[in-house]
Parts: C-alpha cells; sequence; structure tokens
C-alpha cells in the first residue's frame, strides 16, 4: 500500500480535476451529479494516503491519519452541503451551473455568495494544510497532521504527494472562481477574470501564513466547524430563496 499509495492519490485529483471547470467554463466531463464522482474520487486519494501512513507502523503517522480523517469527516459534509445547495438554485447539478449565482438568487445571492467562497477558502487551508490549521514547514511530530502522515515518503513518491495537494488547492479554488464569474461574462473576459481569482487566492493564503501562527491543535477543531456553520449558513439561504420568494 505505502508503494502504491503517492500514484493512487495523484492519479484521483487528476480525474477529479476532469469535472471542475477551469478558465473555460466548461469542465471535460459535465455530467449530474458530478459533485458525487468528484468528492469520493478525491476521496479515494485521501483514503490511500491514510492507510499508507498507518502501513508503516509508525505511531506518530497513525497520529496524522487519525487527525486526518477526523477533519475529512467534517469537512466533506461541508462541502456537499455548499455545493448541492448552491447548485439546487439552478435546478442543475453540474459543476458548470456555479456560474451565475448572483443572477439566479436574486436579493440572496451577495450573501450566498459571500458565506459560499468563505467556506470554500477555509476548505483550501485545511485540505491544503495550510496556516493556521497545520504547518507544513515545522518539525515538531506531534503537532503535525498532514505532514506527519508524509514522514517516510521521499524522492518521485514525495514529489506526487505534494503535487497532488496543490492541485487539490487548485480545484477547490476554482470553484471559489466559478462562482464569483457571472455566467454572462464572454469567454474571453471569464478566462481573465479566473485567473486573477486564482492569484488572488494565491495571495490571500500567503498573506494569512505569514501574518498568523498556527493555532494550537485545540482549537483546530473550532476552526474546522467554522466552515460547517458557513455551509448551514448557505443552506439557509438557499432554503429562504427557493421556498420564501
Amino acid at each position: 500500500v505505502f508503494k502504491i499509495a503517492p500514484v493512487v492519490a495523484i492519479s484521483s485529483v487528476l480525474a477529479a480535476s476532469l469535472f471542475v471547470p477551469m478558465a473555460t467554463g466548461t469542465a471535460l466531463i459535465n455530467i449530474q451529479a458530478g459533485i458525487i464522482i468528484f468528492a469520493y474520487v478525491l476521496g479515494l486519494g485521501k483514503f490511500f494516503s491514510l492507510i499508507s501512513a498507518m502501513d508503516t507502523g509508525s505511531s506518530f503517522e497513525g497520529m496524522g491519519a487519525s487527525r486526518e480523517a477526523c477533519f475529512t469527516t467534517i469537512v466533506e459534509p461541508a462541502f456537499f452541503m455548499i455545493i448541492a445547495s448552491v447548485m439546487a438554485l439552478t435546478g442543475n447539478f453540474t459543476f458548470t451551473s456555479l456560474k451565475g449565482i448572483l443572477e439566479n438568487a436574486g436579493s440572496y445571492g451577495i450573501l450566498i455568495t459571500i458565506f459560499a467562497v468563505a467556506a470554500l477558502f477555509l476548505m483550501i487551508l485545511i485540505e491544503g494544510s495550510r496556516v493556521p490549521v497545520d504547518d507544513p514547514t515545522t518539525h515538531l511530530e506531534l503537532t503535525m497532521i498532514h505532514e506527519v502522515m508524509i514522514l517516510d515518503n521521499s524522492g518521485s513518491d514525495l514529489a506526487l504527494l505534494t503535487w497532488g495537494n496543490s492541485i487539490k488547492m487548485l480545484l477547490i479554488s476554482s470553484l471559489i472562481a466559478n462562482i464569483l464569474i457571472p455566467a454572462h461574462f464572454s469567454e474571453l473576459v471569464s478566462t481573465a477574470l479566473y485567473l486573477f481569482i486564482i492569484f488572488a487566492i494565491s495571495v490571500i493564503i500567503g498573506t494569512v501564513e505569514s501574518g498568523m501562527a498556527r493555532i494550537r491543535m485545540s482549537h483546530v477543531f473550532e476552526f474546522v466547524f467554522i466552515m460547517s456553520s458557513f455551509a448551514l449558513v448557505v443552506l439557509s439561504l438557499v432554503v429562504a430563496r427557493m421556498f420564501g420568494g
């Protein structure tokens, strides 16, 4: 398992990227309920990463796998709640339908967009193992989450795991970009806006990492639950829009 986990991890991320609209605004695979395939293809890579860490027999890596699995059980339902709620506004359950939320949500559009984007940004920090949730540069194994899972990986295996993590952050950033870009914009303008938003998210992540320290481990779960709170707000707003006018 330890040998094949990096290949499965990067393959799952690349496969999931086929379902996410990038700069052109159209995904290579645009099917109904693609969100389910997207989430569970990524989940396959996460599963192999977890059992790979436990396969080493290291207590530290097992500890990191336990923490990572716990965060996933919180983040995954929140992710489904956000994306499915937003898609429900259009009645089209493909990632392409994320565009034009402001037009479809009426007076609730701005609030739905703000909370959905905020929740997905927190997901980037959590899934990407960034400060303040995790610290990729720390040398203290007891405080690591994702990094402690890959302590025994090196060379090309470590490169694949790191690359896969970066692509996953790009995919979530792309979902944010699709929510923010209006549907009626031309392809050229949409592409320019997409690149700008991806760049802006990268700058914000760097600013967060350089401007604050990693929060205490005992408070990490509280931070993760903020995403769930935002997801519930999005769901409430969408329900109010659909049934309250």
